[in-house]
């Protein structure tokens, strides 16, 4: 009889385990901030979208380890979009419908974000992109906000740079995917005001693995003072590839998707010289004492040590949603309303891309102070003297 009643009491003892485990586990997913993300972790877009998911990742991690936001801990939820913008629509869809999701960070890409954008406003769902296309924020929409620097600010420091340099006379090169489109679309409404003439005009399948011909045609025209290419896919190291290989001594100048070194890796000698805009992330070492280097070299050194690979901006990209996130949670807690009003808010917080200041007007939140102009020497980005 005693060993019956002992075996009973183990057994009641057993159940009100399971049934306390059961319990605060439900009780912790219900105290969970739910935040979605959709990102190219691989595919053509990996180069993008890789960093900015162990990026994002590890940063979720440091703010669970210190106990979450206002005390909950944040539940991540990430979608492999590799950078299709189909994909990232029914991501979209899928974390804002069934998983009910607080905000969404990404997508990767400016195609992406732009096939999106609607679908986040039509569910009052805040949307902190990660990709540079101006249209994502102007016109502005009310729960849609970005953290990679305008592609107008891009646009314009390689302007200057070039005027700088005497140049007058381009050839713009640009993929066949939203950021292309879009970055074509900025060389060309900024090149008049700086006394610059875009005298050929290319535009190439994302895809590419040959840009061959193109370059050929470009080398025919004598007109032609230097190159730019705005583009995102690898096809930017095959262009630098076949300029070499043409024997083509024209200067090259990408767009801020550049801005990885493994592109200038992928492109070996033929990067050398390369000069493009991007955060001054890629040079913190170099940067005087103060705030801005501080933060930036806190995280670089945080995820080169995690992850064993150098930096790039474009994981910064959602280290900086996330701690916008995470500041206007702090302050409007888990109303939407209140946490987007917060964001537009925000005056100097300081970011891997900048300093960001927000208003009802600018959802980007950067200026043009946002880029520095880098070059490639020695296989390394570095500032670029003028």
């Amino acid at each position: 009889m005693k060993k019956r009643n002992g075996a009973l009491r183990m057994l009641r003892c057993g159940w009100l385990c399971v049934l306390s485990l059961v319990l605060m586990t439900s009780l912790a997913q219900a105290a969970a901030i739910k935040i979605g993300a959709i990102l190219a972790e691989t595919g053509p877009a990996a180069f993008l979208g890789g960093p900015e998911v162990r990026s994002l990742r590890m940063l979720v991690e440091e703010l669970n380890a210190k106990g979450g936001i206002n005390g909950k801990t944040i539940e991540l939820i990430v979608k492999d979009s590799a950078g299709s913008p189909e994909k990232a629509v029914s991501f979209a869809k899928q974390l804002i419908e069934e998983e009910k999701v607080f905000a969404i960070i990404g997508p990767s890409t400016s195609g992406e974000s732009l096939s999106i954008k609607k679908i986040a406003e039509d569910g009052k769902t805040i949307l902190i992109s990660c990709s540079a296309a101006e249209l994502i924020v102007n016109p502005v929409a009310p729960h849609v906000f970005k953290t990679a620097p305008s592609d107008s600010y891009a646009a314009q420091q390689i302007f200057m740079t070039m005027q700088k340099k005497g140049i007058k006379k381009i050839a713009v090169l640009a993929g066949n995917d939203g950021f292309g489109k879009a970055g074509k679309e900025q060389l060309a409404k900024n090149a008049q005001a700086f006394g610059i003439t875009i005298v050929a005009e290319e535009v190439y399948d994302k895809s590419a693995t040959n840009l061959t011909a193109i370059v050929a045609k470009l080398k025919a025209n004598a007109e032609i003072e230097a190159v730019v290419n705005w583009s995102i896919v690898p096809a930017q190291s095959i262009l630098a590839q076949n300029i070499r290989q043409a024997a083509w001594d024209v200067p090259l100048y990408q767009s801020h998707g550049f801005a990885n070194i493994k592109y200038a890796e992928t492109a070996g000698v033929a990067a050398e010289g390369i000069i493009f805009p991007a955060s001054r992330l890629l040079v913190a070492e170099a940067l005087p004492a103060g705030p801005q280097r501080d933060f930036l070299l806190k995280y670089k050194n945080s995820y080169e040590s995690k992850f064993n690979e150098k930096v790039s901006t474009f994981g910064g990209h959602t280290y900086d949603a996330m701690t916008i996130l995470a500041k206007a949670i702090e302050v409007g807690g888990e109303d939407r309303e209140k946490v987007r009003a917060a964001i537009e808010n925000i005056k100097g917080l300081i970011g891997t891309a900048g300093t960001f200041n927000f208003s009802p007007t600018d959802h980007g939140g950067l200026g043009l102070d946002a880029f520095a102009m880098l070059t490639v020497k020695n296989g390394q980005f570095v500032l670029l003297e003028q």
